[in-house]
């Protein structure tokens, strides 16, 4: 495959070079100016209120500085970019209608919030507009072609992924050997997430105790907490599948009812929110994979972004979430400039046929008969005393079958 790397360090760095040119954005998160028919018009369905805005607000954000870097530069095909955002609401059916408003006013593609269950009905809009629909961190392996159609894509490493690394990393450099896992069953991300985990664990000679169960909003781990303290045998660590808010307070009542064992986890750890609830006392011997690392570590061209999003919003970037939503917005123009169009099939194509270098890592995805699934390396993260610490991309030796 033909890669395609240097553009979008390309595009910061004379967006840097020319201030004051980036449009204005409107109040509907879009731009004001010229008639919208000159325009690329990417609608966001990304819930900016409720149980998902803690993902899908911060990619706005990166979305709409990599809009703003366009425009410095020219725009798509020397055309104006317009991202016009509504909120879904964290309601799958205000998802997938505001999606529809927003390709009948013109959309070309459409950004869909960060999960399966909340993200899918955007995306299916999309396919039946024949518009690109693509994710920015949706992990469930439901999200591609199959499910979904033959132009929709996630930006994310899928869950075979990241249970993969988890496990691998657990079972092969931390020396584990059994484990107790927890899973919230609220959403199809967590519980996919576990299933993959397990198998991998499983398939590298690991005993899974126990497969336990919590639901997000009970806000009560008692329960959990009493069958882990019954083992005979404790685990060598607890594999937790959940998300914020509930996350802390399961970490925190493990960790203040004397369970010590380290704790496993995915991408929603990546949360500055979980970090401050666990603090120094309880913050420490948490593992977690995600989408990428708020370092030159992570990205070498990290401090310069982070200083033209500090520009543009007045505080520096807290949340890995929004390193995702600028790379939507990146690989959307890549795939347009390639295809020498904005229609929708000819976008997915390029997006098939190309390797595209991002803050989020390199990815490849597999062409719509095999799911388009993202070959993608999940970043590995250590908390100690409630500070992350980036221990490296992280490729599986094998990937679950999905």
């Amino acid at each position: 495959m033909k890669r395609l790397s240097g553009l979008l360090v390309l595009v910061l760095m004379l967006a840097l070079l020319v201030p004051g040119c980036a449009a204005e954005e409107g109040t509907d998160g879009g731009t004001d100016g010229a008639d919208s028919e000159e325009k690329v018009i990417i609608g966001a369905a990304l819930c900016q209120t409720g149980i998902q805005a803690p993902l899908d607000e911060p990619a706005l954000r990166g979305a709409q500085l990599a809009v703003d870097e366009l425009n410095a530069n020219g725009g798509i095909l020397g055309r104006e970019v317009e991202l016009v955002a509504m909120d879904g609401k964290s309601d799958p059916v205000t998802v997938g209608n505001v999606a529809k408003q927003m390709l009948e006013q013109g959309a070309v593609a459409i950004i869909a919030p960060s999960d399966f269950d909340f993200g899918g009905p955007a995306s299916r809009e999309a396919q039946a507009a024949g518009a690109v629909g693509i994710s920015p961190c949706a992990s469930s392996p439901l999200y591609g072609s199959a499910a979904l159609g033959d132009m929709q894509f996630t930006m994310s490493m899928w869950n075979t992924t990241m249970g993969a690394v988890t496990a691998e990393y657990a079972y092969n450099d931390l020396g584990y050997r059994s484990v107790y896992v927890i899973t919230d069953d609220f959403i199809d991300y967590t519980k996919s997430l576990s299933k993959y985990f397990i198998v991998r664990f499983e398939e590298l000679g690991g005993e899974v105790i126990f497969e336990d169960t919590y639901t997000q909003g009970q806000a009560d781990v008692s329960a959990q907490l009493a069958r882990i303290k019954a083992l005979d045998t404790p685990p060598d660590f607890i594999y937790i599948s959940s998300y914020m808010p509930d996350l802390a307070l399961m970490i925190r009542t493990l960790r203040e009812s004397g369970v010590t064992q380290p704790v496993v986890g995915g991408d929603s750890y990546d949360d500055p929110g979980l970090f401050e609830a666990l603090g120094a006392e309880y913050g420490s011997e948490v593992y977690f994979d995600t989408h990428g690392y708020m370092s030159n570590d992570g990205n070498p061209g990290y401090e310069d972004w982070a200083a033209a999003y500090e520009e543009k919003f007045g505080e520096a970037p807290e949340a890995v979430w929004i390193l995702p939503g600028y790379d939507v917005v990146m690989v959307l123009a890549e795939a347009m400039e390639i295809a020498g169009t904005t229609d929708g099939p000819e976008v997915a194509k390029a997006m098939e046929e190309n390797t595209f270098d991002l803050f989020t890592g390199e990815l490849d995805w597999s062409d719509a008969a095999s799911g388009h699934e993202p070959n993608k390396a999940a970043a590995l993260v250590k908390l100690t005393g409630g500070v992350p610490e980036f221990l490296g991309w992280k490729i599986p030796e094998k990937l679950p079958a999905p």
